[in-house]
């Protein structure tokens, strides 16, 4: 099962409705993944800073851990968003490492921010403040744990580079090959989750210097099993179902945005909907959008 809910924005003055709109569309899906749920929202970044995402047991202070190292920090519920000049990020990196092994960086980035907790993905987006966030795009999944324990290692979205997250319905075969080839490539893992070495096989091209929408034609040959990937950049995201496409997908696109959702319901909301060029992603093919200065191109 699981559900994927993801919007892009190309009207900018929609940008305070993202998170909710983007909290709607999860509320839908609902019975597709109650388990547990995640998201990722591109907002407003400073240049020369990252964005790191942490979560830590419940109690932890972040607020002690954040005037330590001098940082501004936004706490949401058992997650936190550290402000850390680039120079600086290695280094709060390794002592985080060193003196807050209970402390997990869930990701980093420019403009990503990243949450994912147990329980319905309702409560989960009240938890982290969802519903009141600004943004330019932002990915969403609902996951029903079938493979695996409901626990938060299970999650989506998965970030194993800066400003890339990934989500998936499906499942793939070849993952703990694939992971061991990956490891030989300095991408690091922190679960056993088979989404998670999609969204490393990406962040290795990407790192190679190949744009999202030809790593995403890359995975077509490097991963075998079935799937539905949606991708998020700091510019924009990319969609691929596998060539049998057996996992449902809707799009939709107006002059204001481009959807993704599971099922049409989690649309249904959505400003302008009526008048929406609705399609269903072409199997094996990749369908990426980018989001520029200038606005949206396909």
């Amino acid at each position: 099962m699981c559900g994927i809910a993801w919007l892009f924005l190309k009207n900018r003055s929609l940008e305070p409705e993202l998170g909710a709109m983007t909290a709607g569309m999860l509320a839908v899906l609902t019975e597709r993944g109650p388990d547990s749920a995640g998201f990722a929202i591109y907002r407003q970044g400073a240049p020369g800073v990252v964005k790191i995402s942490l979560r830590a047991p419940a109690g932890f202070d972040f607020e002690a851990l954040a005037a330590a190292h001098d940082l501004p920090v936004t706490v949401r519920d058992d997650h936190a968003v550290l402000m850390v000049p680039e120079p600086r990020a290695a280094a709060l990196r390794a002592a985080l490492a060193r003196h807050h092994p209970e402390v997990t960086i869930v990701a980093a980035g420019a403009r990503m921010e990243l949450f994912k907790g147990v329980g319905r993905p309702a409560d989960v987006a009240k938890r982290f403040g969802l519903a009141g966030m600004a943004g330019s795009h932002a990915i969403g999944h609902t996951r029903m744990a079938t493979e695996s324990a409901v626990t938060i290692a299970g999650a989506h979205p998965f970030s194993t580079g800066p400003d890339q997250c990934l989500v998936h319905n499906g499942s793939l075969s070849n993952h703990n090959d694939m992971r061991r080839r990956l490891i030989r490539e300095n991408i690091v893992f922190e679960t056993r989750n088979d989404t998670e070495v999609a969204a490393g096989f990406l962040s290795w091209k990407l790192r190679e210097g190949a744009r999202l929408d030809a790593a995403l034609h890359d995975a077509l040959d490097a991963l075998d099993g079935f799937y539905t990937f949606v991708v998020g950049t700091e510019t924009g995201f990319g969609v691929l179902r596998d060539p049998v496409a057996c996992k449902p997908a809707v799009m939709a696109e107006t002059d204001d945005y481009v959807a993704f959702g599971s099922e049409y319901r989690a649309l249904a909301d959505l400003p302008g909907i009526n008048n929406a060029h609705l399609f269903e992603p072409a199997p094996a093919k990749v369908y990426f959008w980018e989001r520029r200065d200038a606005g949206a191109v396909h």
